[in-house]
């Protein structure tokens, strides 16, 4: 998904795939609260998109009326409102993905003791749209609604796994991969030559590449039209991240993917 989307509508004159610059402004105004997971002045939002000010006030105040956007008089700064929530609530029940993971996910920390993730993509980030939290004390990033970077996570990488190799190169162009911590992968080729790796085995295995003392694997959620949709994972602190104790882990979000994937219409090819 690029950063900014254009909304593409039909009037009665002009050219009807002209992408409508209100709209455009709008939602590249929503998309920059996103990214940033905290509130913003008037003049980061400025800076940030160079609109005319009188143009950038009146879709603030639009946004805000509209509860797309919430103003915080006391920091004089913008966030996302309440209807972004409900926005994405609506979503992921359309889906039908988070209602049908969360037993599956329950299931696997029940059984194993350790946190399961689930998290669909957008763009070069993932977005963790559910959590189950096992007994055990883990210092985690991720959160519902938490967005990382792909490359750094289990999760992340089995969903650029899922990419065509155009789609990829055309996320990939342009943009620096951030080293989180030293075990990153940050070089272009060594991630596309990893993402092989993980496409031909169906998983992926981080390796304290966004949190030291954190491992994780993670395994693809396919839908009816075979195209990855989302990723599972299980974290685990790396002192108990065995061998044996990642397979059983991998066994069961194996399981798991199947009778989630065949729930969304996936069918194997024959």
């Amino acid at each position: 998904m690029s950063n900014v989307t254009a909304v593409k509508v039909r009037s009665g004159s002009g050219d009807p795939h002209t992408p409508v610059k209100s709209a455009e402004r709008a939602l590249a105004i929503l998309e920059l609260l996103t990214r940033h997971e905290r509130p913003m002045t008037f003049t980061e939002i400025g800076q940030a998109l160079q609109y005319p000010r009188s143009s950038l006030h009146g879709l603030l105040r639009t946004l805000v009326e509209r509860g797309w956007a919430e103003f915080d008089p006391d920091q004089r700064a913008y966030s996302l409102g309440i209807r972004t929530l409900e926005a994405g609530n609506v979503y992921t029940r359309a889906l039908g993905l988070v209602e049908r993971a969360l037993p599956l996910m329950e299931r696997i920390r029940d059984t194993i003791d350790e946190t399961v993730q689930l998290a669909v993509l957008d763009g070069l980030q993932n977005v963790y749209v559910a959590k189950v939290d096992g007994r055990q004390t883990l210092t985690l990033a991720s959160e519902v609604g938490r967005r990382l970077p792909a490359h750094a996570t289990g999760v992340g990488k089995v969903l650029l796994a899922g990419l065509s190799q155009e789609e990829l190169e055309k996320r990939l162009a342009g943009v620096t991969l951030e080293a989180v911590t030293s075990r990153t992968i940050t070089d272009k080729n060594l991630l596309r030559e990893h993402l092989k790796h993980v496409r031909q085995r169906g998983f992926a295995v981080d390796n304290e590449e966004y949190t030291v003392g954190i491992r994780c694997v993670a395994v693809p959620i396919f839908d009816f039209s075979r195209h990855v949709v989302a990723a599972m994972s299980v974290s685990v602190p790396a002192i108990r991240f065995t061998p044996g104790h990642r397979q059983r882990a991998h066994m069961l979000l194996a399981e798991a993917a199947r009778h989630l994937s065949a729930a969304l219409g996936y069918r194997s090819a024959q």
